[in-house]
């Protein structure tokens, strides 16, 4: 089992399914209603331990109802919590899902809570546990700082470093070289170099100019048609996996970064882990939620299998 190390946040996530969102004072009725567990770096830790990897949590939790659910979700899936924070003043997060009930296409709105204080400090208390890892990941939902001084730590002990830079936001230059890969999707890479994606040829275009700033490998997911690797000296479509009818995208993004990460830890090659990725987001997506879509090794390694 190779090591994976995860800076995140978890929320809870209160999906709503409905024909369409309702417009600015208007009430409508949805046809169904889930809570479970959420978060991007949450989902992406049970997705790396689903698919094989030994999972270390770097997080930060209220002491409340929604604070035992992360903790009873990450107990069953073996995943190390000795890094997660638990604040009393602070609540943990929750994140509105619309679901799209004919398509399951989604829109978020999240709300960190206690993650949202993550701070360096947090990540320097874990220094030991990142240093150790064979794959580093973080994402953006908790402060860049923090993200920052994780993927500075990984970098320094030569951990690999993957960087989900969700939701989008303006970066620091020095951030895009600590990153070994970068993963957008079509919307984020959009946002972070100015290059409408709308394509394989305009995400070849955006992948270069996130080369220039340092990343050494851009990986865009391009959802329906797979994932783009892109390096100074190869870019390459990885087709995306049919598992079945699609119910939710909602954790689709997540599923690809964990399975990743965990190929990586795994030892697999970069295009081989990037099929795996694609491999475990084609099994989430038939399924309703985004923790619980995660598929198991088993599942990941019959559909790569086909």
């Amino acid at each position: 089992m190779g090591k994976v190390a995860i800076l995140g946040i978890f929320v809870a996530d209160l999906a709503f399914r409905a024909p369409r969102p309702p417009a600015m004072g208007e009430t409508i009725i949805g046809s169904d209603f889930k809570m479970g567990p959420g978060g991007k770096g949450s989902n992406q830790a049970v997705a790396a331990a689903r698919a094989g990897a030994d999972v270390t949590f770097i997080s930060r939790l209220g002491r409340d109802s929604f604070g035992e659910i992360a903790l009873a979700t990450w107990k069953a899936e073996n995943i190390n919590t000795g890094k997660v924070a638990l604040s009393s003043d602070l609540s943990t997060g929750a994140a509105y899902i619309f679901v799209q009930e004919q398509t399951g296409a989604n829109c978020i709105i999240v709300v960190p809570g206690a993650a949202g204080a993550i701070s360096v400090a947090d990540v320097e208390n874990a220094a030991a546990e990142i240093r150790a890892a064979k794959v580093f990941v973080t994402q953006l939902e908790q402060p860049i700082a923090a993200a920052r001084r994780g993927l500075e730590l990984a970098r320094a002990a030569g951990a690999m470093t993957v960087f989900n830079p969700a939701p989008a936001a303006p970066l620091p230059d020095a951030l895009y070289g600590l990153c070994d890969y970068i993963t957008p999707n079509e919307t984020e890479a959009s946002t972070l170099t100015g290059i409408q994606v709308t394509g394989l040829d305009s995400a070849r275009a955006a992948a270069d100019r996130l080369l220039q700033r340092g990343v050494k490998t851009a990986l865009i997911t391009l959802g329906e048609a797979g994932a783009l690797y892109h390096t100074a000296q190869a870019s390459v479509l990885v087709p995306a996996f049919s598992a079945g009818k699609v119910v939710e995208t909602t954790g689709a993004g997540d599923a690809f970064n964990g399975g990743f990460a965990a190929a990586l830890a795994a030892g697999r090659a970069p295009q081989d882990a990037v099929r795996f990725g694609c491999a475990t987001a084609g099994i989430s997506v038939t399924r309703a939620g985004t923790a619980p879509s995660m598929p198991k090794l088993a599942e990941i390694e019959a559909l790569l299998a086909r």
